[in-house]
């Protein structure tokens, strides 16, 4: 089998300072890792990934060429090359551009008569993306065998395939969104030359993956309204002499890997202390990083008018929201968090009493605990505004004991595998999650565990070694024409 070559901004191990001054390898989690971990142990995998912080760099610096191999470090089987990418350079591609801006784009976050504003500021932190981008092609490049196959990961490496392609026109090139995809009336919002360099940086792979058709569905509008010169035919683009498939890869859970973690004594150590804290109480349950896009602060507003509204729930319901810290370095998040415990401080002052607290908020990431909620959940709230899959949705009916009545938005990309089975809300309408919490509250435990055992099954359907395959499959039938 060819080379496989992944390049992410994020890789498969980490590194902190230990107690003892030295470094401290930490294997990665997610999708991408788990799907690797298969295909790694029959064939030659390397993994260029960026420095993200200072051990990272240091780690990067004391190997040869930043190259990190498999037998010394914890990789899930790749070896490992860790760019160490200017940190000034690196901040304004991650923080000012992917992160402020095309994440913005793409989960139709901005403020309009306040945001976006591109002015020279943006326009250097723009080079530096082009200069992130092109160090990774650099990379690629010269790390690739021939005939290798190239797989460029997500928002942060959008002009990558091309600037790749340029440099090595042998390879097999395919690039993956994990985000949604902007349509073309929101999308056009970016400066016209950096709509172009995105559109026309993913159309140097020759296929391109998005998690549903409906994202899929977006990014070929884009290149039709947009990108000078495209032709868009059914699934295709061409554009500058050559022609991209665009193609939809869901991505599920590993249900088998998924259950073996969550049978581990600190889960179970969690489930009891979780269950002594709720009594025998019914329990709605979230799982969120405080990310603008996950609709915490609806969420909590939603609880709130359930209780305000179905006075019979007081004393007989606690809502479990977990809220990682997120992307602190930016103001808008930190705003954000705060409005989250605002928001849910009011929901304990108005409702609590001397035996009942209404609300639990645990900000502190805390793996096993997060697994132990999934398994005692009633309810599942997944709400987000917009959202490229959402593993939580997935995860959660798979670890559930008894069955839990899943509250989904119809805007989460999940929603095209598990609507059928889910309650469906619009993630902006306060009053109608409220109303869908009172009803999957009610949920006779027949229904919940048919509805659960149905949403277990279409989770696991694609589990994330099956997606990467998949992928991998899309460039060699891409190849053979």
């Amino acid at each position: 089998m060819s080379q496989i070559v992944v390049a992410s901004n994020r890789g498969p191990v980490s590194f902190t300072r230990s107690d003892g001054g030295g470094l401290a390898a930490r294997r990665g989690g997610g999708g991408l890792v788990s799907g690797l971990a298969g295909v790694a142990a029959s064939t030659d995998v390397l993994w260029v990934c960026a420095a993200l912080g200072d051990p990272d760099r240091e780690a990067a610096r004391e190997a040869p060429d930043g190259r990190l191999d498999r037998a010394g470090h914890d990789t899930g089987g790749a070896d490992v090359r860790m760019l160490d990418i200017p940190a000034a350079t690196f901040q304004r591609a991650y923080n000012s551009v992917a992160n402020s801006t095309l994440w913005f784009v793409h989960h139709l976050l901005y403020e309009t008569p306040r945001a976006p504003h591109f002015d020279a500021r943006f326009r250097r932190d723009w080079q530096s993306y082009e200069a992130y981008n092109a160090a990774f092609a650099d990379a690629v490049a010269q790390s690739s065998q021939p005939d290798a196959k190239a797989v460029v990961q997500d928002y942060h490496l959008s002009l990558a395939p091309r600037m790749l392609r340029d440099r090595r026109p042998d390879l097999r090139i395919a690039h993956f969104s994990h985000t949604p995809w902007a349509p073309p009336e929101y999308f056009r919002m970016l400066p016209d030359d950096v709509a172009v360099a995105v559109l026309g940086g993913i159309l140097g792979a020759d296929h391109a993956g998005f998690l549903t058709r409906r994202w899929a569905d977006a990014f070929l509008a884009c290149c039709a309204e947009l990108l000078p010169g495209a032709r868009v035919s059914g699934s295709c683009v061409t554009y500058a002499g050559r022609t991209t498939r665009i193609g939809v890869h869901g991505l599920g859970v590993d249900g088998e890997s998924l259950r073996a973690r969550a049978a581990q004594s600190d889960v179970a150590e969690r489930q009891e202390s979780l269950r002594a804290q709720v009594g025998d109480r019914k329990l709605i349950v979230r799982v969120d990083r405080t990310e603008l896009s996950k609709n915490i602060v609806r969420g909590l507003a939603a609880y709130r008018e359930l209780l305000a509204t179905h006075p019979e729930w007081h004393g007989r319901v606690v809502h479990l929201a977990f809220a990682y810290p997120s992307r602190t370095d930016l103001a808008e998040y930190r705003a954000y968090t705060e409005a989250v415990h605002e928001t849910a401080r009011a929901i304990s002052e108005e409702f609590a009493t001397p035996t009942w607290d209404p609300l639990i908020v645990q900000v502190n990431d805390d793996y096993p605990r997060s697994l132990a909620a999934y398994s005692l959940a009633d309810v599942l709230l997944v709400n987000p505004i917009r959202d490229g899959m959402n593993l939580v949705a997935k995860e959660g009916p798979v670890l559930s004991a008894d069955g839990c009545a899943l509250v989904l938005s119809r805007e989460a990309g999940a929603a095209a595998e598990l609507s059928d089975d889910a309650l469906m809300v619009n993630p902006y309408d306060v009053t109608q999650t409220a109303g869908a919490l009172h009803r999957a509250l009610l949920m006779p435990p027949g229904e919940r565990a048919e509805r659960t055992r149905r949403l277990a099954a279409a989770a696991t359907a694609l589990p994330p070694a099956r997606w990467f395959a998949d992928q991998l499959e899309a460039l060699d039938r891409q190849a053979l024409g």
